[in-house]
């Protein structure tokens, strides 16, 4: 008995976490938007900016808290520059799905991850794939479909490469998924995962961004351009906080709800992102729900309600 309250106090509290973690990570869109319109940064610098940042707030942070946590094994350094090296493929992959196939259909197709990373981790981790949790998968990914406006015919008319770029970042964001799991295997800290995650991404984002070949677009064609705000400390600032607050924190708990609960139903919980973006986007931004992204929005909150009564 007393077994069983403890697995269900463990059970709440990830799945408090990951929620958390989906509210934090949805102010992600709005700041990266404002940057976008306000300065015209190429999506791939941004992204290496905010990979840096994060690596420069996290690292006063834990050595305030835990200097050792900075400290990693020989044998986990190659495991975290591939973990590395998955996030920034992430990255290039969504960039590409937003410059090609538009916003919306980036956005649903990168939460297909939550399909990918249930069937990955079904097929890999040997976790648990019931009908319950498939159904929940279904209900998430149409209302990410109705709340990111997809459902107009016109949005799909694109190059294929575009829906290709968008299919492989919601692959990519499911081995992302799996990954964490696979640190906390390892008995990795969730703190250090971030921070060397994020930094090999960054180092990787970088040599992408100054390749001489203009193969992928919104990159830096010169080292100088990855400084183009200049003096724009108002960029600069947003970008501090985009990786100081969002990334930093959401994906730090993130990482944490990883360890606790299945790869599948950390991700599936995290695909409530976009409903509070959309909320967020109302009141901020003045944008306001039609009635089909409400019905996404109620979707998404049913199959989250319907996973959590499969976990009670």
């Amino acid at each position: 008995m007393a077994e069983n309250v403890k697995v269900q106090g463990s059970i709440n509290r990830g799945f408090t976490i990951a929620l958390v973690s989906a509210v934090v990570l949805s102010f992600t869109g709005i700041i990266i938007r404002i940057v976008s319109e306000d300065y015209h940064l190429p999506a791939l610098i941004l992204a290496f900016w905010r990979d840096i940042f994060v690596v420069l707030s996290a690292l006063p942070f834990l050595i305030v808290i835990n200097a050792k946590l900075l400290k990693i094994q020989k044998n986990n350094l190659i495991f975290l520059g591939v973990f590395g090296f998955a996030l920034a493929c992430f990255n290039i992959a969504w960039t590409l799905a937003v410059t090609l196939s538009g916003a919306s259909i980036a956005t649903v197709l990168v939460y297909s991850s939550a399909g990918f990373t249930a069937l990955l981790g079904y097929f890999l981790l040997g976790e648990s794939l019931g009908w319950k949790k498939a159904f929940s998968v279904i209900l998430c990914l149409i209302g990410c479909v109705l709340v990111s406006g997809a459902v107009d015919i016109d949005a799909w008319q694109q190059n294929a490469l575009g829906i290709i770029s968008g299919i492989l970042s919601g692959f990519l964001y499911a081995v992302y998924s799996l990954l964490g799991r696979r640190a906390k295997q390892r008995n990795l800290n969730p703190w250090t995962t971030l921070f060397y995650t994020f930094l090999f991404a960054a180092i990787f984002l970088l040599f992408i961004n100054l390749l001489p070949l203009n193969v992928i677009p919104a990159t830096a064609n010169t080292f100088s351009d990855l400084f183009q705000l200049g003096t724009q400390w108002r960029g600069w600032i947003l970008l501090v906080l985009l990786a100081a607050g969002p990334t930093l924190i959401g994906f730090g708990l993130y990482n944490i709800s990883l360890g606790i609960l299945p790869s599948s139903t950390a991700n599936l919980i995290l695909t409530l992102e976009p409903v509070i973006t959309s909320i967020t986007a109302y009141f901020l931004l003045g944008e306001r729900l039609t009635s089909i992204e409400l019905l996404g929005s109620g979707l998404i909150l049913g199959a989250l309600i319907l996973l959590r009564y499969r976990k009670s």
